[in-house]
């Protein structure tokens, strides 16, 4: 028996986490790692706008990037809910519901400590973070006036079952929009270079994979969507993306400063920002799109 009891033991030891395990983890240790990019706590990159948003300044395309994306949901001064999916810290939920008077917002994310400390920096009876996987919901069809997500659906490979999941819970007409990296070409068509970053972005942000773009916006044709427009915006985003030397360089010393020891979440994250600065090099392989479909 003692021995049966061993064996359970060190297979539960030894076992390899699954990609929802690691994303948790992840973002439950890491995520106060992302006030050095973001004072907001925007886990995402920004959108560039000429003579509009600053160069150097990084947050004010970080925000703009959540403007953008509200602008895109047809929010204007009317009453509406609209779920975020895969909101981290809630950054997004607050520039929403800080600029739309009206405007409800839920976000769902798997990470305890984001719902916990989100929900606290929200501050809000318009505004709330569940622990729910935006893949299976439990939240009732036909519920919301739209739906977002902003650098999250990569986790699961932007799965035919969340979008799915969005269009059972958004009412119709209604949009949902999406902003995120996609690759052009399936990974056996990419080189060698374009293969190293790709294994790299997934490894260290508990990627399950980067969704090709034509496969997804088939999916959400086969799914029901309808007026489908796929934008690339690599060149709103790159500004932002040139920032990820100089953020990580700074991290590092803050923490060489202080003495601290860097968590093996904070390398990981780190490594991430290396690649996807690699990625918007590679213009053939990698892309940041903009999509918006209606229901």
């Amino acid at each position: 028996m003692k021995n049966l009891c061993l064996l359970t033991y060190l297979k539960k030891e030894f076992q390899t986490p699954t990609n929802k395990e690691q994303i948790i983890d992840f973002y439950d240790k890491a995520t106060d790692d992302y006030r050095f990019w973001s004072k907001d706590l925007n886990m995402h990159f920004g959108y560039y706008i000429p003579f509009k948003t600053s160069l150097f300044t990084r947050d004010r395309m970080l925000n703009q990037m959540n403007a953008e994306v509200f602008k895109r949901l047809h929010i204007k001064n009317q009453k509406k809910h609209i779920v975020d999916l895969g909101c981290g810290m809630g950054a997004s939920i607050r520039h929403g519901i800080a600029n739309h008077p009206k405007l409800a917002v839920t976000g769902l994310t798997i990470s305890p400590f984001q719902v916990e400390k989100g929900n606290e920096l929200l501050q809000s009876d318009r505004g709330t973070i569940l622990n729910r996987d935006y893949r299976n919901t439990f939240l009732k069809e036909n519920s919301f006036d739209g739906a977002m997500a902003i650098e999250s659906l990569c986790h699961s490979g932007c799965s035919k079952d969340a979008l799915a999941e969005t269009y059972r819970i958004i009412k119709p007409n209604t949009t949902f929009v999406i902003a995120d990296a996609f690759i052009k070409k399936n990974y056996k068509q990419m080189n060698l270079l374009a293969k190293y970053t790709y294994k790299g972005l997934c490894d260290s942000w508990s990627l399950e994979s980067l969704a090709n773009i034509n496969r997804v916006k088939k999916d959400l044709e086969d799914i029901g969507f309808k007026d489908i427009k796929v934008q690339n915006i690599w060149y709103r985003v790159a500004p932002s993306v040139l920032h990820v030397p100089f953020a990580i360089g700074g991290f590092i010393l803050k923490k060489l400063f202080k003495k601290e020891p860097l968590k093996p979440e904070s390398k990981q994250n780190l490594k991430g920002s290396f690649f996807a600065l690699l990625s918007s090099l590679s213009m053939m392989n990698f892309g940041y799109y903009m999509i918006t479909a209606k229901k």
